[in-house]
């Protein structure tokens, strides 16, 4: 049965990860535990970076934003996710789902800008070292990260009310462990083709532009590393883009995973499945990738946890 307004749908169904109740309180654990390094990693950087006076330079200020997007991308998701294992149950409201929709996107597009800055602010520092001061100055560190959140702000805005025109059945299933704007057009009763031609398009500009961006800034900085006769300038130069060059590889492959997967499989299941990599896995890895890899930032956090030690 269809209803005629989508206001009269109370809730949706998620089927989650898996349906045995014997893998549940392993679910709950596992995740529970992701969930909480992530939160404690993440805001673990975000201290070091605002205590540190050595770290208050525009690499480390787009990494404490990253950290933060990191934290609500996560927490957009796992902790309904959590309440439903534990309660035994699949129900996600009307406005929870939408609500969900609406941050995940925004949180999803602005680690991918994010990336882009820092890969950006990566180019400046290395092939124009003289001007970097001036190009990368705080105001305009700012104005970055204000803009992209505007875009996200924006992008997601058009999806939420592309969605809201929408109808669905009673008792409508999801077959992910989080309402996804892709799965929502999937399972809607009335016509969405022009949501989904919206979507694709609007997410094809909001992932090309970044990736191009990243592509450019390092093949000039490869080009001017490549220029270079000192090799220990050349390391320098390179370490400090090796962390970066981690997460955005990480990023950018589960992400791809997710929809290879899925052209491959199309197992909905395998898809929830590898979405678990760039939804919770990589915003995990994160800071672990940052503070293994940086001196300066392992040496902010020994001196965080020291006077954490004292006072305690």
């Amino acid at each position: 049965m269809e209803v005629e307004n989508h206001t009269v749908l109370s809730q949706f169904l998620l089927v989650g990860l898996s349906e045995d109740p014997e893998l549940q309180p392993i679910l709950f654990g596992l995740f529970l535990s992701m969930y909480l390094v992530t939160v404690l990693g993440n805001l673990l950087i975000i201290l070091a970076v605002s205590s540190d006076s050595h770290l208050h330079t525009p690499m480390y200020f787009f990494l404490s934003n990253l950290s933060l997007i990191d934290i609500c991308f996560t927490s957009t998701i796992i902790p309904k996710m959590l309440v439903n294992i534990h309660a035994h149950s699949k129900e996600i409201s009307y406005l929870e789902c939408l609500t969900q929709v609406y941050f995940f996107m925004i949180f999803v597009g602005m680690d991918d800008m994010l990336l882009t800055i820092m890969a950006y602010d990566r180019f400046v520092s290395i092939c124009y070292p003289l001007k970097y001061t001036v190009i990368m100055n705080p105001r305009h560190c700012i104005l970055l990260v204000l803009m992209c959140w505007l875009i996200m702000l924006c992008f997601s805005l058009i999806h939420i009310l592309l969605v809201k025109q929408l109808t669905f059945s009673i008792g409508t299933e999801i077959s992910h462990f989080f309402c996804e704007v892709v799965q929502l057009f999937k399972v809607a009763s009335s016509d969405a083709l022009i949501g989904i031609v919206v979507m694709y398009v609007s997410t094809a500009l909001v992932i090309v532009f970044p990736v191009t961006g990243i592509l450019y800034s390092y093949s000039q900085i490869v080009s001017t590393l490549m220029r270079m006769s000192s090799s220990l300038s050349k390391y320098k130069a390179f370490s400090t883009c090796g962390s970066h060059l981690c997460v955005v590889s990480l990023f950018y492959g589960t992400v791809l995973g997710v929809y290879l997967s899925f052209a491959v499989v199309h197992s909905p299941q395998g898809s929830a499945i590898a979405s678990v990599m760039y939804t919770v896995v990589t915003p995990m890895l994160n800071p672990f990738i940052y503070s293994l890899r940086n001196k300066d930032v392992k040496g902010a956090l020994g001196r965080l946890l020291s006077r954490a030690a004292s006072c305690s």
